[in-house]
């Protein structure tokens, strides 16, 4: 039993030491993880925060006495002053207003800041206090006729004039068999009698009537008036379809949305969210412009064939009356919303959120929405 006793209590001892042993080895790695979760200090009492921000009207815009203002600049205010803030705004490029917080350069960018997954992971964002997509500008060059003539060879039209033809061969053939017996000069028994039957059929949908031919026999006659109603119905539908199959898209130019712009030269403003959307859509953008109203006047002189922005932000350059002869194709593409960009674990963000939705849901922020988007706002 004494034998047992003494051989347990080394092996207890080694446990013991071995248990030590991990918890020294796996001390820094918890001291290291503890510093990686450090939050972003909070300004100082006192203190004056460094907000960046860049020209996107109407969310940012800097008058002409040098002041920021806008739709965004507003929230901001608002929401500083109920969290009793000292601040100064400085302005930055969209790459920096991102990069400069992890860096501690600043400590919030405010502007039409979309959220996206890959920010995320190197800044905080508020809650979304707006929500849009992307829009497409071109140029509104009038009709373009040699894209809707050459419509007339597509494979799409070939694909929708086949089946009519068909239906022209069908009937006239029916013609054909029930006139070649009684009606024999319209309609002879050889295989000229097809090609009177397939005329006949031809002008009778097109209500043409040149009444060279007529149906004598009384099946012909039924044969005749059937067709009359049915060629009706034939008509106006395949007219609609064509003249959309030739029109759409063309009339106002080749882009029609974004799965016409796989072979058009695009521009983008570098590093937004809409470069990264039409990357995620297989779009290469060709063009990278600093403003939005350099990449309104690219596609007013051609040099772009569409220019892939925020929504809000190329209808309010329109009404600015920025890129002459560009027009907005209907409708958005995507999904964005806007936040407030906060270094990572922002001790600030609990209080910013409170704040802003205060003011995102007020009748205020509304009005001002519609004053400087209209009713689409």
């Amino acid at each position: 039993m004494l034998a047992r006793m003494t051989m347990k209590r080394p092996f207890a001892r080694l446990l013991a030491f071995l248990a030590m042993l991990s918890l020294f080895n796996a001390a820094p790695a918890w001291a290291q993880q503890g510093a990686g979760a450090d939050p972003a200090p909070a300004p100082a009492p006192g203190e004056t925060m460094v907000i960046a921000t860049r020209n996107a009207p109407p969310f940012a815009m800097q008058g002409p006495d040098g002041e920021w203002e806008g739709l965004a600049i507003e929230l901001w205010r608002d929401v500083a002053e109920k969290q009793d803030y000292d601040y100064r705004f400085v302005e930055a490029d969209l790459v920096d207003m991102i990069d400069g917080l992890p860096a501690g350069k600043y400590d919030a960018s405010v502007g039409a800041l979309t959220i996206t997954a890959d920010r995320e992971q190197q800044v905080d964002f508020t809650h979304p206090f707006y929500s849009t997509g992307f829009g497409i500008a071109v140029r509104d060059g009038g009709p373009d006729w040699l894209s809707l003539l050459g419509g007339f060879f597509s494979m799409g039209f070939l694909m929708g004039v086949l089946p009519l033809i068909a239906v022209l061969a069908f009937v006239g053939l029916l013609f054909w068999l029930a006139e070649r017996r009684d009606n024999d000069e319209e309609f002879p028994r050889d295989v000229r009698g097809l090609g009177s039957g397939f005329w006949f059929s031809a002008v009778t949908m097109t209500t043409v009537g040149y009444g060279d031919k007529a149906p004598r026999s009384p099946a012909g006659k039924v044969v005749a008036l059937v067709w009359m109603f049915t060629a009706l119905i034939i008509t106006s539908t395949f007219t609609g379809m064509l003249a959309s199959s030739l029109t759409a898209g063309r009339l106002g130019g080749d882009v029609a949305g974004p799965s016409d712009l796989g072979d058009k030269r695009v521009g983008v403003i570098g590093g937004s969210a809409a470069e990264q959307w039409l990357a995620e859509q297989g779009i290469a953008a060709d063009v990278r412009f600093e403003e939005v109203s350099d990449g309104m006047n690219a596609v007013s002189e051609g040099d772009v064939d569409a220019f892939v922005h925020d929504d809000p932000l190329l209808r309010y350059a329109r009404t600015q009356g920025m890129g002459e002869d560009v027009r907005l194709l209907q409708g958005t593409y995507g999904r964005q919303e806007y936040g407030i960009a906060l270094p990572p674990r922002s001790t600030l963000r609990e209080g910013i959120n409170r704040s802003l939705l205060d003011y995102v849901e007020s009748d205020n922020w509304q009005a001002d929405l519609t004053r400087a988007l209209g009713n689409d706002g």
